[in-house]
């Protein structure tokens, strides 16, 4: 019988990384400090989630979805995604802003990589008061004045840029430009893929000890050129409910607001369900098996587990992914 599944964060250290997940985590040693991004559930290659807890300790997600496939996994998501695990989620630091970036979609994806394209969605759960994401334009463009602006270095006379605060959701399909903005911890649901395009890196790309490479002509054939009246998702929460914040072809998303304890029924879904835990605590109750999830956690409930008891420590807020 499969019961709720943690793994070992992957870190990743980047040039725009902070001291937050450090303490999200509790992490003490001086080389972890730095932490830009803590891969929380991956089956990208070479980054592959490890099993933490239980009698399944030490096996990767790859070698349980050989096993168990659709019931770990769901049978409809088995059968089209097969052993790749559909998703990557991560807890993301940004104590300097991220490059401004893009990602392609599918189509475009598989015929330049032969992988996945990228959609993505941030909930932040900390922002400084100054912290801003930036995210599409603010006017609708086209090829050739991006890339004057990128010549003549007025990029951000186009950019759209959006206060930042705890509990704000956005959106990033595939085409649209983005960066994180420095002062913000977030966490991420994204498609599994780690393609990225480049565009600007705030001036660290002519740094040789910074400069990582760039993908203008990518990117330019990607980018969805138009402005948008609103980026920022809006959303209400219902309490001791959850609430959808998003749903797109590659995953769902709800989240949870409770201080009373809950029964989520997974009967019908097909899925599995990943819980990221953005506020407070929680102990989960299923199949005769106990887990404690605390804020900066994240928890894998597999597809054949119909039904989970959520006792909360005070009031806690959970993000609720699924297929």
């Amino acid at each position: 019988m499969l019961y709720p599944l943690k793994f070992r964060p992957i870190y990743k250290h980047y040039v725009w990384g902070g001291k937050k997940l450090a303490e999200l985590k509790n992490i003490k040693s001086k080389n972890q400090e730095n932490i830009s991004e803590s891969w929380e559930l991956s089956a990208v290659n070479g980054n592959v989630s490890v099993v933490t807890n239980g009698f399944l300790a030490g096996n990767n997600l790859q070698e349980l979805i050989e096993i168990y496939m659709g019931d770990l996994v769901g049978e409809s998501v088995y059968e089209k995604y097969g052993i790749e695990f559909p998703l990557l989620l991560k807890f993301i630091d940004a104590a300097q802003p991220l490059s401004v970036q893009v990602h392609p979609n599918d189509e475009i994806a598989m015929k330049r990589h032969n992988a996945y394209g990228k959609e993505e969605m941030w909930y932040i759960v900390e922002a400084e008061n100054d912290a801003e994401i930036c995210i599409g334009f603010n006017q609708n463009i086209n090829k050739e004045i991006l890339q004057k602006a990128l010549y003549d270095k007025s990029l951000f006379d186009f950019m759209n840029f959006e206060k930042a605060k705890n509990g704000d959701v956005f959106e990033v399909p595939s085409g649209r430009i983005h960066s994180i903005g420095k002062g913000i911890l977030l966490a991420e649901v994204q498609s599994t893929s780690d393609i990225t395009y480049r565009v600007y890196d705030w001036g660290r790309e002519y740094d040789p000890k910074t400069a990582r490479q760039m993908h203008v002509d990518l990117a330019l054939d990607v980018i969805d050129y138009n402005s948008y009246k609103s980026y920022k998702t809006k959303y209400q929460t219902i309490k001791n409910d959850s609430s959808e914040i998003c749903r797109n072809n590659h995953f769902n998303v709800k989240i949870i607001d409770f201080d009373n304890t809950l029964i989520r029924n997974y009967v019908s879904a097909d899925s599995f369900v990943v819980y990221m835990c953005v506020g407070g605590s929680a102990v989960l109750e299923c199949n005769n098996h106990k887990e404690t999830l605390t804020k900066g956690e994240t928890i894998l409930i597999p597809a054949e587990i119909d039904e989970v008891k959520l006792i909360p420590d005070l009031r806690t807020h959970l993000l609720e992914i699924s297929i």
